[in-house]
């Protein structure tokens, strides 16, 4: 019988990039990116774990964001034209390295990951990939949970009740109409968590949530189990505290896993190496060299001269270190096991991104690691959070400490001097679609498509990435131009109504442009 439990959690979002205005634009290669590397390879990942009847049970996020991109028909098609100029010019590199040994074959290896990732997209899911997720859900082995519906930061957005219950709410009906349930479990953005904010995933029957360590360990009154078992809020719904030990070894790029030399360079890509007119059409048309998602040399070390990457010796490594990371929690385990009187349970949260984007092998990593553990050893099994109270439905009362897992544990990457400014126009806004929504309460027609505009406008402008790319000071300028259009795109929503001339044709243009959540309820702000 086993001695604990370790439960994987995987938070997949990607802010909403949607430009139909522009034939090419740069920020939605972020989608693409995260497809190619991430969501197939997992898809990949959790067939063969299917096709090869290993019991497996691992949990992931789909942000509504994400979701709506990957169902959005524009972004599909955009995503598979991307898709096939990257097989293109794989195809090119086949034959460019043919007298290159040390790099030929990583040339045919892309070209069978780009042409593996079509058959995917394309004939198997009819390029909505959701779907893919919802399957593994629907056979009980994927546990999807959701997050706030821009993943919007939840403490700094607060001050008005609606904007929280409409991030909240939106997220849920979202979930329910693409995966045909409603959820258990919600990854709060950014792991923000305030007192309170609880009663609002009590409302949508969410059972429980994510928060990072001190969230659990500064609860009060203090939780006896610290992190390794939930606690229920006063209002009954359950935290799941982060464990560090186990994040610590995958996130880390200089104590962790993702540092091993013999693992895939990130920061070495033809895009950037390879002649220009050799490379011209496979980057960005105005003429930015960017990331084509082709790289030929592993880590190696901290030194310039890096060296080839050889597929076979990060597939050892990464059988290797599977193996350490499961003897690792078996250790862990026992040690809790005896401590504790009762089965611990390790929750190790990592965002999706991670294994395939930023570390190449994580899918292999992630693969090895479910089948040693289903087939190398007994002392600890695999589950869902959800899953837990099967086992011990009755928990430790306390409330959880404000907290996220930003810099520093709480609001710091959030509002600093570089994204303060944008926190007075964010309540202004929502003040005043709580105004307009009781104003014209029970309308019809245009005014009800401009309301429903004015929420999808006012979701936009509260995504925690703006606020989070400011800080971080990467692509600040995009960052600053979504944040203010939003919020000029609400305002003139607002005065149109309350002046009683609303201009249609405009409407129709933003309604077209930024179409996320097609079925919102402005009613919520109410």
């Amino acid at each position: 019988m086993e001695k604990g439990f370790l439960s994987i959690v995987l938070h997949a979002h990607l802010p909403f990039v949607r430009h139909p205005e522009h034939e090419f634009f740069l920020e939605e290669t972020w989608l693409y990116e995260a497809i190619t590397e991430t969501y197939i390879p997992l898809i990949h990942m959790f067939e063969g774990l299917e096709r090869d009847h290993v019991p497996w049970r691992l949990t992931m996020s789909l942000t509504p964001s994400l979701m709506s991109m990957l169902r959005d028909p524009l972004l599909q098609d955009r995503y598979l034209a991307h898709l096939n100029k990257l097989i293109e010019l794989a195809n090119k590199e086949i034959e460019r390295t043919r007298f290159q040994p040390q790099y030929h074959e990583t040339a045919l290896h892309y070209y069978w990951e780009f042409t593996r990732a079509k058959e995917t997209f394309l004939n198997r899911y009819q390029k909505d990939i959701t779907q893919a997720f919802r399957k593994f859900q629907d056979h009980g082995h994927l546990e999807i949970i959701t997050c706030g519906a821009t993943h919007g930061f939840l403490p700094l957005i607060s001050r008005n009740e609606g904007t929280v219950r409409g991030q909240i709410r939106t997220a849920v009906e979202l979930y329910e109409k693409v995966l045909g349930r409603r959820p258990l479990g919600i990854w709060l953005p950014e792991c923000g968590y305030y007192p309170g904010v609880d009663k609002y995933l009590k409302e949508q029957g969410i059972r429980y949530f994510l928060t990072d360590t001190h969230g659990i360990l500064h609860a009060s009154p203090r939780p006896k189990y610290g992190v390794f078992a939930p606690i229920f809020c006063p209002s009954g719904v359950a935290a799941f505290g982060r464990d560090v030990e186990s994040s610590k070894q995958v996130w880390s790029a200089i104590e962790g896993y993702p540092g091993d030399p013999d693992y895939r360079e990130f920061y070495r890509d033809i895009g950037f190496e390879l002649d220009w007119d050799y490379i011209r059409p496979y980057i960005s048309p105005d003429g930015l060299r960017v990331n084509t998602g082709i790289k030929y040399y592993r880590i190696t070390g901290n030194t310039e001269e890096k060296q080839p990457y050889v597929r076979s010796w990060a597939m050892h490594k990464a059988a290797s270190h599977a193996g350490n990371f499961m003897f690792n929690r078996e250790k862990q385990v026992e040690y809790l096991y005896d401590f504790m009187g009762r089965k611990p349970l390790i929750v190790a949260p990592y965002d999706a991104e991670l294994y395939g984007h930023w570390w190449y092998e994580g899918p292999e990593f992630l693969n090895f690691f479910v089948r040693k553990c289903a087939f190398d050893q007994k002392t600890m099994r695999l589950i869902a959070p959800s899953d837990y109270f099967k086992e011990y439905p009755v928990n430790q009362v306390s409330t959880p400490s404000f907290s996220s897992w930003g810099w520093k544990g709480y609001s710091e990457t959030w509002l600093s001097g570089a994204n303060d400014w944008i926190y007075r126009h964010l309540h202004k806004a929502s003040l005043r679609m709580t105004e307009l929504t009781q104003k014209f309460r029970g309308q019809n027609g245009v005014v009800n498509r401009a309301l429903k505009q004015a929420a999808r406008e006012l979701f936009l402008a509260q995504s925690s990435d703006w606020a989070f790319i400011m800080h971080t000071g990467t692509m600040v300028p995009y960052a600053v131009k979504r944040t203010k259009e939003h919020l000029i795109n609400f305002t003139r929503i607002y005065d149109d109504l309350m002046s009683n001339r609303l201009d249609e044709n405009w409407l129709r243009e933003i309604e077209g442009k930024n179409n996320i959540f097609p079925d919102v309820d402005h009613h919520v702000f109410s």
